[in-house]
C-alpha cells in the first residue's frame, strides 16, 4: 500500500512541476506557455484552467504526503533516536577480540609497559 501511494505521490510531483512550468509568466520567470494571443484558449481562460489544475494537484500532493506520513508512522518502532541504546543491535557476550599479532594497532593491556616497542621490518 505504501509503495502505491509513493508512486502516486511521485507522479503528482512531476505533474505539478509540469503544470507550474506551463503557466504564464507574470514577472518574466521561466514560464513555458506564456506566448502571445490566439489559440483554442485565450490568455485568461488558460490561466484560470491551469490555476485550477495546479490547485487540484497541490491538494492531491498534500493528501498523499499526509497518507505517507501516517503509513510510515504505523510501521515505525516505538524506540526513540534520543534513547540511542534501544536502536542498537544486541551484542553477543561470548565473542573474543581478534589477536593483535602482526597488526599496526597499539599494544593491548596485557603487554608489560617496560618492554620497548620495536617496529617490525615486515
Amino acid at each position: 500500500m505504501e509503495n502505491l501511494v509513493l508512486v502516486v505521490h511521485l507522479l503528482l510531483a512531476l505533474a505539478l512541476i509540469g503544470v507550474v512550468l506551463l503557466q504564464r509568466s507574470e514577472g518574466g520567470g521561466l514560464g513555458i506557455g506564456g506566448g502571445g494571443g490566439g489559440g483554442a484558449m485565450t490568455g485568461r481562460a488558460a490561466a484560470t484552467a491551469l490555476g485550477k489544475v495546479t490547485w487540484a494537484l497541490a491538494i492531491a500532493f498534500i493528501c498523499t504526503s499526509v497518507a505517507l506520513t501516517i503509513l510510515s508512522a504505523r510501521q515505525a518502532s516505538d524506540a526513540s533516536v534520543v534513547d540511542g541504546d534501544a536502536l542498537l543491535a544486541p551484542t553477543t557476550e561470548g565473542t573474543e577480540a581478534p589477536s593483535a599479532g602482526d597488526s599496526l594497532l597499539p599494544p593491548s593491556v596485557g603487554t608489560p609497559s617496560d618492554t620497548p616497542l620495536v617496529p617490525d621490518a615486515d
